[in-house]
């Protein structure tokens, strides 16, 4: 067995201890579904074969396929993995299984180093990718108050840099159907900057959430990242921190981009007591649907961000917001993007604004991107056809944004 401890998500796997941790807590894992995650993972950076996998587990001893999907349905149970999702192990059709979660290691009883570099390498890629383009390097730095903060850089190019928003989870978002085509499509010609803000994803978790918080943790990437000046983009929540910091750091942004944002969350722009009621059961909806497990609750929430996208889209946006945070911290962050206000600032960003949005978004009315234009003086307002607060990759909005966003950068 291996003198290294490797560190995948939220587990830690230690094979010459023979121990498998989640969140410091032990699971449970019967030895031979054991030796097939060691394997995979010691052997992560290619696809390994079934017969090799039987070789080496069942050492010679009489076994079949059966018995080897067996092994991995085990395996999958125990660090929360599927077949459908395979966030972790990846079946290659006809050729075997591959270990593709992101993974850092250190030595048998030194712990995690303190500020990781992990390599991330997208669905269909392989660890031995070479090109710049194909993988990501996930590295740490440290805000002022000292709060850790996991970011990457993607593509080549001039810098672009976008706000995190709602639970981002770094080593997995990448590869979900849910946002790969932003990669594709956001790093033509440039170099993507991205981070998980803290109390989400790979970043410190946080028991509370304030705006200067969240420039904070925006400053201390820019810096990392070797940035003066650089283009922002703001997305959904990630559009009134946008705003507040080209407000704040006039200096440092240069263009302002904006896509289905808002300037006052649904709290702080509720009018009277009943818009204050719907906004309040609008939270209570969305929270008793994931602390309760509730299938047609969570759905409330996830329907409204892809509207015109099937069932199993709401649901893949639940699978995936529930592992970029625990349910106690996505109840705060709700909670404080509904107060959010950022009105008075954007009648102070100074730098040209591109303002984006569907015209039929449930989840943003598109009344919020013509306040928004209405505050920010050099702004330009593009409505599209849809209903889904999320563009996606198959609808006619997607391609019209990045025309937008390529025509507005290269002006």
């Amino acid at each position: 067995m291996s003198s290294t401890i490797y560190y995948f998500g939220q587990f830690e796997l230690d094979p010459a201890g023979r121990r498998l941790r989640q969140d410091a807590r032990p699971v449970s894992v019967e030895p031979r579904a054991f030796a097939l995650l060691c394997y995979l993972v010691e052997h992560r950076d290619r696809v390994v074969p079934r017969q090799e996998l039987i070789d080496a587990v069942w050492n010679g001893e009489p076994a079949t396929d059966a018995a080897l999907a067996t092994g991995l349905r085990t395996v999958r149970l125990a660090i929360g993995d599927s077949g459908r999702e395979q966030q972790f192990i990846r079946t290659v059709h006809r050729r075997g299984y591959q270990f593709v979660a992101p993974t850092t290691t250190a030595p048998t009883g030194s712990g995690p180093a303190a500020e990781p570099t992990t390599a991330v390498t997208p669905a269909g890629g392989t660890a031995g990718d070479t090109n710049a383009g194909s993988r990501d390097m996930i590295r740490f730095c440290r805000t002022a108050d000292g709060t850790r903060i996991a970011w990457a850089a993607t593509g080549t190019g001039p810098p672009l840099v976008k706000t995190a928003n709602w639970l981002s989870r770094m080593d997995l978002e990448r590869t979900t159907p849910l946002f790969a085509h932003w990669f594709e499509g956001l790093t033509r010609g440039r170099r993507l900057i991205r981070y998980d803000e803290r109390g989400s994803g790979l970043s410190d978790p946080r028991s509370s959430f304030t705006l200067d918080e969240w420039i904070e943790d925006l400053d201390a990437v820019a810096d990392a990242a070797g940035l003066d000046r650089f283009p922002l983009l703001g997305v959904s929540q990630g559009g009134p921190l946008a705003v507040a910091y080209a407000a704040r750091r006039p200096e440092r942004v240069s263009r302002l981009i904006l896509n289905a944002a808002y300037a006052r969350g649904r709290l702080a722009r509720a009018r009277d007591a009943a818009e204050r009621e719907e906004a309040n059961l609008d939270l209570r909806l969305s929270l008793a649907g994931w602390n309760a497990h509730n299938h047609s609750f969570q759905r409330f929430l996830t329907a409204q961000f892809f509207a015109e996208s099937p069932p199993q889209r709401w649901d893949e946006l639940n699978s995936y917001q529930k592992r970029a945070v625990p349910a106690a911290s996505g109840a705060k962050f709700l909670e404080a993007q509904s107060r959010l206000d950022v009105a008075d600032l954007a009648r102070q960003v100074a730098c040209p604004t591109l303002i984006t949005h569907s015209r039929d978004d449930p989840r943003i009315p598109v009344s919020e991107a013509a306040e928004l234009a209405d505050l920010i003086p050099d702004s330009r307002l593009v409505i599209f056809d849809g209903r889904n607060h999320l563009l996606t990759p198959e609808e006619p909005a997607w391609p019209a944004f990045l025309a937008e966003l390529y025509a507005f950068l290269a002006e």
